[in-house]
């Protein structure tokens, strides 16, 4: 097998790849090589050592990571969004020799090296990174060398840690190797149908397996286009999306995708038809994840743009996991069926499947429970958690399964998952119910802009249901009044319990609620 980068070399079309100015590929790996040879020489000649960078949303975070893989190195990427000490952690935790990154954040990188007694490399000072187009003598030069190493180096290496969240503790490092990151862009490149003549807008963090995996590597791998923007502009995005000749495909999270609605509410609506008509005909796929869809959301958005949303299921640990089809129904709600190359199952209490499932299709083997844990097997899962062997056995099943710790149930052919079992499935009075689903009937209340639904312990019990909600401007709701409202939507016992008005809804980068985190700081009695 070889390695992703190999298919970066056929890819010649002078494609832009950066809000900077227009990079083709060829000049991309031309400055990727030069920088690589720096790493090796920094680093003795020695591979698979952990190198952390800290780049812009531009052409600079391509060359620092592709450098760290023609180098042989494992690449550890970081968000400028995460506070110095998270950082410090990232780098002490995945023992990196050499930290990378550019003037922009140089003296931010100095103060943290020099703390941990860690190199720096500040890659503007060793490369002429500017929006000028390869010149023929890089071209030349490129034919003159291959890329990377050995192709059998990147059969058995690992190529990239991506931290995890980390609900509990501090991030562990999820460590991908090349076959998984391989295997994972196979997958999507089939399901969703990526072509050279394709076109994605990236506004996502670099830090993520979204970001990474699926609006980067993926249209890379077929040498299609890759715009991206600095940082996330409500405006800007529609601006490509309805000028950009090159823009046909679109991914984000549901916070974007709310963040995008305001806007046209704001400064579009009145070119309804006009919005409409360029986004039908011009975009041919928008897809949403890593965080659970609200349907009022997925429902505003096809009323602008006529498309229904294409939500799909992933983790860092497993890649993309579930999609719904590219072609096909799409049920609002659901994640669709396994991405080619993946196995699930739904497991009982002791992980007895319940139902099975590949690409070819899934069978329920027992239906004595609706629900249960969601599993994963397949080569596009991570090798482990870096340096933590215990961390990670815990996560597999004794057969190789991974725990996703996220609850799911088939229904009519399709996959649904309804939260963290941790957080998001909550046992009140002897019922499981579904914070999400609660979530989803909340939010079309017309007070209510966003909400979060959690379960609290309670003597009587086991559970009760709060919702922390953030209201509209001018707009006002009692806790009786939602629950009154609440009457033909829910069952009574899914109804909360308590309301908590807030004005802002803290989130991750990816636009995710960390409910632990929320309880803690709205219900501090009911922590555990």
């Amino acid at each position: 097998m070889l390695p992703v980068l190999e298919l970066f070399r056929s890819s010649v079309v002078p494609h832009s790849l950066d809000n900077d100015g227009d990079y083709r590929y060829q000049g991309l790996l031309c400055s990727s090589h030069k920088f690589a040879s720096e790493i090796s020489y920094h680093l003795n000649g020695n591979t698979q050592e952990r190198v952390a960078f800290l780049c812009p949303n531009n052409a600079s975070y391509l060359i620092a990571q592709w450098a760290c893989w023609i180098s042989g190195q494992i690449a550890v990427p970081m968000n400028d969004k995460h506070p110095l000490p998270l950082m410090e952690h990232y780098v002490t935790n995945s023992k990196a020799k050499l930290v990378v990154t550019t003037r922009h954040y140089a003296k931010m990188i100095a103060k943290l090296c020099l703390k941990i007694g860690t190199k720096m490399l500040i890659m503007d000072d060793i490369l002429q990174i500017s929006s000028r187009r390869t010149d023929g003598e890089n071209i030349a030069a490129l034919d003159s060398f291959s890329i990377g190493l050995e192709p059998e180096f990147y059969e058995t290496s690992e190529a990239l840690i991506i931290y995890t969240s980390g609900t509990t503790g501090l991030p562990k490092g999820a460590v991908l190797s090349h076959r998984a990151i391989q295997e994972q862009v196979s997958s999507l490149v089939q399901a969703w149908g990526w072509t050279k003549h394709d076109g994605v807008l990236h506004v996502l963090p670099l830090h993520h397996i979204h970001g990474i995996v699926n609006v980067l590597t993926c249209p890379l791998a077929v040498g299609a286009t890759c715009v991206m923007l600095p940082k996330f502009d409500a405006g800007q995005v529609w601006r490509h999306l309805l000028i950009n000749a090159r823009v046909n495909i679109f991914m984000a999270v549901p916070t974007i995708y709310m963040k995008l609605i305001e806007e046209y509410e704001n400064n579009l609506k009145d070119r309804e038809e006009e919005v409409r008509d360029i986004c039908s005909n011009k975009i041919r796929l928008m897809v949403s994840g890593s965080a659970a869809l609200p349907a009022p959301l997925s429902q505003r958005w096809a009323d602008i743009t006529g498309h229904t949303l294409l939500e799909r299921y992933g983790m860092t640990e497993t890649g993309m996991v579930l999609s719904n089809k590219l072609e096909g129904e799409r049920r609002l709600g659901y994640v669709g069926l396994p991405l080619p190359g993946v196995e699930v199952q739904i497991s009982g209490p002791n992980y007895e499947p319940l139902v099975t499932g590949d690409n070819s299709g899934s069978v329920v083997v027992s239906t004595d429970h609706a629900s249960g844990e969601l599993l994963v097997r397949g080569p596009t899962l991570f090798s482990g958690y870096y340096n933590k062997p215990e961390a990670t056995s815990k996560e597999f099943t004794q057969d190789g399964w991974f725990k996703t710790g996220d609850t799911a149930r088939y229904e009519d052919g399709m996959y649904q998952i309804m939260g963290r079992t941790s957080v998001d499935i909550i046992k009140t009075g002897g019922y499981k119910v579904s914070a999400l689903e609660i979530e989803t009937q909340l939010l079309a209340h017309p007070s209510i802009s966003e909400c979060a639904v959690v379960g609290l312990k309670d003597d009587t019990w086991g559970q009760k249901v709060a919702a922390v909600a953030v209201l509209k401007p001018g707009c006002e709701v009692s806790l009786s009044e939602l629950r009154q409202w609440s009457k033909e939507r829910l069952a009574s016992y899914a109804s909360p319990s308590i309301l908590k008005v807030i004005d802002t809804l803290p989130k991750n980068a990816m636009g995710k609620v960390n409910k632990k985190e929320l309880i803690k700081e709205l219900f501090p009695d009911s922590a555990q």
